[in-house]
């Protein structure tokens, strides 16, 4: 939700007659009567996503060492910071330091917060879990875009300050929420604190679950923890290399969408309606990807089909600018695509990513290799969204709506890398995913490939608790069903 809510206020702060009257300059042929400099415009943007590239790196050292909750609890710390700063300023130079901050707070929420909930989630619900994250984006957006369509006509400094300032609502339920859940198991059990691990699961579980499911999660999870830490002398990033969202497009949308409504000739006053359009769209195709997900398809096919709609759509915009620049239609096309774009990126591409991202990878690199993958992401998406008004804006290059061409072929490349390296990943426990790998199943068996691991386990929990062959036939069948 926070993520949201700073995108969607940033992007639209860039065309707000408030705002640019105290970080801007007066110009009568803008919409609004005022100009914004390319580079303040494009370090406002870019800083943050720098400032979350640099936390989203050191995520693995901090985790290994303090853990996921500790790594929210300081995110939550940083961004009050942030936000105290940004709204107390009128100068640039502030402004940066404080960007950069949220930027680094914005960091360890993304990373941990899917960590978290990829390690505490039960296998069958582990993906509408973690997709949940681009529900709070989209709810997070639609909020944050709301609240500067409200203010977008004050002239003095509460049309940016009332929006910096939902930026602390996050934090606040976060910081006191923490309170109430355990740390993650698999983290607890890694460090050797097998009691307190066991409890957190307890914990999680409550009485969603019979005694002998429970019981059998738990040895799977144990057996799998075990096998990692016999084959693995070492924990750390070079680990990662023994054995994405930003080529889709989306930060270019993200940031400048309202921006570029006004550029290409809409009023001010469109051009936020048509954000908030938009984000109501993305809140749709969240909710559509999740159920998709759940009962339709899986994983890799969503992102295979995400990236040839958002292809299309940015084809569309870019062909549509060059055939009829300066019309009426052309600048139809650009509404329509925008916002065909927005709702399959949040409904295929945005749901699947990071559940993926955070399946991949094993409990002992988790924190380092889901850190090392978002903080890829936030630097490309830093190179975006610095260049972006380089390839729009009128006084620079003026492609305007035919930056799209570029993105069209990134969501092609994209295409082309999940059909050869993405696997399914649907309906397997986490320790089963670190099997696979090690086993070096091939992507195109991964689906149908049989675990050892979970026959390990039931073996176990009928040794342990003396339970009779029909009870073990239920457990299986429970697991066959799942």
């Amino acid at each position: 939700m926070q993520y949201g809510l700073d995108s969607a206020a940033i992007g639209a702060l860039q065309a707000m007659p408030g705002f640019l009257k105290v970080f801007g300059y007066p110009d009568t042929t803008q919409p609004g009567g005022y100009g914004i400099d390319g580079t303040f415009q494009r370090l406002i943007g870019s800083l943050l996503t720098l400032g979350a590239f640099l936390s989203s790196l050191v995520a693995g050292v901090f985790a290994h060492y303090f853990g996921r909750k500790a790594a929210l609890w300081s995110a939550c710390l940083l961004n009050a910071i942030a936000c105290v700063i940004q709204i107390s300023t009128e100068n640039k130079v502030a402004v940066y330091i404080g960007r950069l901050i949220l930027g680094l707070a914005n960091g360890f929420l993304v990373t941990f917060s899917n960590i978290y909930t990829a390690e505490a989630s039960p296998a069958h619900l582990r993906a509408v879990m973690v997709a949940l994250f681009s529900e709070w984006v989209n709810i997070g957006s639609i909020i944050g875009t709301t609240v500067t369509n409200r203010t977008k006509d004050f002239l003095s400094k509460e049309s940016y300050q009332v929006p910096l300032g939902t930026l602390f609502i996050v934090p606040t339920i976060l910081s006191i929420g923490l309170l109430f859940v355990p740390e993650s198991p698999r983290y607890l059990l890694y460090r050797g604190d097998t009691e307190t691990a066991r409890k957190a699961l307890e914990n999680l579980r409550g009485d969603s679950l019979p005694p002998e499911e429970l019981e059998l999660e738990w040895v799977e999870m144990v057996k799998g923890i075990e096998e990692e830490k016999r084959t693995a002398e070492t924990v750390g990033a070079l680990d990662m290399f023994k054995a994405t969202q930003t080529g889709a497009g989306s930060w270019f949308v993200i940031s400048y969408a309202t921006y570029f409504f006004t550029v290409a000739g809409l009023t001010v006053n469109d051009a936020f309606k048509f954000s908030v359009m938009n984000t109501v769209l993305g809140f749709i195709g969240v909710n559509i990807g999740i159920y998709l997900m759940r009962h339709v398809m899986g994983r890799r096919t969503i992102l295979m089909l995400g990236a040839i709609i958002q292809g299309a759509a940015m084809l569309g915009l870019a062909v549509s600018a060059t055939v009829a620049p300066g019309t009426l239609a052309a600048r139809n096309c650009l509404i329509a695509f925008i916002a065909i774009y927005n709702f399959s990126y949040n409904a295929f591409v945005g749901d699947a990513t990071y559940p993926t991202a955070t399946e991949l990878v094993s409990t002992r690199l988790r924190s380092w290799s889901v850190g090392s993958a978002i903080s890829i992401g936030y630097l490309l998406a830093w190179l975006t969204s610095f260049f972006s008004p380089y390839f729009i804006n009128p006084e620079n290059l003026n492609w305007g709506a035919k930056y799209g061409y570029i993105w069209a072929g990134s969501n092609l490349a994209c295409f082309v890398f999940f059909y050869l390296f993405v696997p399914e990943t649907k309906g397997r426990t986490l320790e089963e995913i670190d099997e696979l790998f090690n086993n070096r199943v091939s992507v195109r068996d991964f689906k149908t490939y049989h675990t050892a691991i979970i026959d390990e386990a039931l073996r176990d929990v009928k040794e342990r608790s003396g339970v009779l062959e029909k009870s073990t036939v239920s457990i299986t069948e429970n697991i066959n069903h799942v």
